[in-house]
């Protein structure tokens, strides 16, 4: 076998691991754990409903904050054992005004500006509760998210507990709302798995719990602060539950163009994440936990978009060496899944929807985007105090 085949063959079985592979072996070690270990009940006689914090980040949210601090204000929790905080630091709007005025809710206000990580370290300060949530000012969560998230700190090796992420999109969804909807079911059921089998490899902002004593401050600079975080907690010998039935309600970005923003900073920050990371690569020191972290986000974030270019240039150039019925529709295939892409990104720009055409053009777009992210990282261009990326209006 020739270098090229070697090339093909790499990018290939890589690229159908970490998209399908991964997912069906955790599926199956899970089954098997689960058949020779008796279920675990978490669920006791006596209510648990230790204290808590609830820390809403919000920054120029004047036109949902209302909303979302009635949303927070019906959590069904007893009242004298939530406390909620909501920080606005930087805020040029009303949003701290609106905040002000709301009775139950501590308002944590400063006119500077330092980015995420900073606000929830600032907020930490305030916090008289053994547990916290971090939950974003854009999304509603459900009202039994406190109760559902809480029950897992019965458990001393619990570090965290991560919520769901779910993406509202509607029938008129453009290509935007369509892709991330389809990825956060995906990226749920991994993270399913990831819990059932050890643990969550990092948490989504929307909505995560820790003890409040593993918080860390892990850099100011942090530009996906969630992940670095829970995996540091991770790395200090502790597990991050997942939760489904405690979940944060978004919408979709409002067009690609904002979805690529996003996209780009996310990408920027996962090579960020890998530097501050990097012990988490020695399988040795964490065997489960380092094979979850290369498996479920490494390989995405590296391999997976390099492979895909690879695959098409090694194709090609295997063809011009040899005649093959292989090769040959593999690359008509791959050809016309580009070309589907294409189509899906003509129609995206006119807002003609056909929801079929979006998958494709928005796998293509991911993979694309984490280019665009890795350049902007070896730069430095990516900030933490970015322009958010906007998002469709929630009915």
């Amino acid at each position: 076998m020739n270098v090229l085949k070697i090339l093909f063959w790499f990018s290939l079985i890589t690229i159908l691991y970490s998209y399908v592979g991964y997912g069906i072996i955790t599926t199956f070690l899970v089954m098997v754990k689960r058949a020779f270990r008796k279920k675990r009940h978490l669920s006791q006689p006596t209510p648990f409903e230790p204290a808590v914090s609830l820390v809403v980040s919000a920054f120029n949210e004047e036109d949902f904050i209302e909303r979302k601090m009635q949303n927070t204000l019906k959590l069904d929790y007893p009242k004298s054992n939530l406390e909620i905080i909501f920080i606005t630091d930087g805020s040029t709007d009303q949003t701290p005004s609106i905040v002000r005025q709301q009775d139950g809710v501590i308002l944590l206000h400063q006119q500077e500006r330092r980015g995420k990580m900073a606000a929830m370290s600032r907020a930490m300060q305030f916090v008289t509760s053994d547990y916290v949530i971090f939950s974003d000012a854009n999304t509603l969560l459900n009202e039994s998210c406190v109760r559902e998230m809480v029950k897992h700190y019965r458990d001393p090796k619990v570090g965290g507990v991560a919520g769901e992420k779910k993406i509202i999109t509607t029938a008129d969804a453009q290509a935007a709302g369509v892709g991330e909807g389809l990825y956060w079911k995906y990226e749920s059921f991994l993270k399913k798995m990831d819990s059932a089998l050890y643990s969550v490899v990092g948490a989504a902002g929307e909505l995560f719990s820790i003890r409040t004593k593993l918080f860390e401050n892990a850099g100011e600079n942090l530009i996906i602060e969630d992940f670095v975080l829970s995996l540091k907690i991770c790395m200090r010998g502790y597990v991050i539950r997942y939760e489904p039935r405690a979940y944060a309600i978004e919408t979709s970005s409002a067009s690609m163009k904002e979805e690529e923003k996003r996209k780009i900073r996310i990408s920027a920050g996962a090579f960020q994440a890998m530097v501050i990371l990097k012990n988490l690569f020695n399988i040795f020191k964490y065997p489960l936990l380092s094979f979850l972290f290369i498996s479920h986000r490494i390989l995405r974030w590296t391999l997976c978009p390099l492979g895909l270019v690879i695959l098409l240039i090694s194709n090609a150039l295997i063809l011009f060496q040899e005649k093959s019925f292989f090769y040959g529709v593999f690359f008509v295939f791959q050809i016309l899944s580009y070309f589907v892409g294409l189509i899906g990104w003509v129609l995206a720009n006119r807002n003609i929807r056909i929801k079929a055409l979006y998958l494709p053009y928005y796998f293509i777009f991911m993979n694309a985007s984490v280019f665009f992210g890795f350049f902007r990282f070896i730069r430095k261009k990516q900030t933490v105090v970015w322009e958010k990326a906007a998002r469709e209006r929630m009915m």
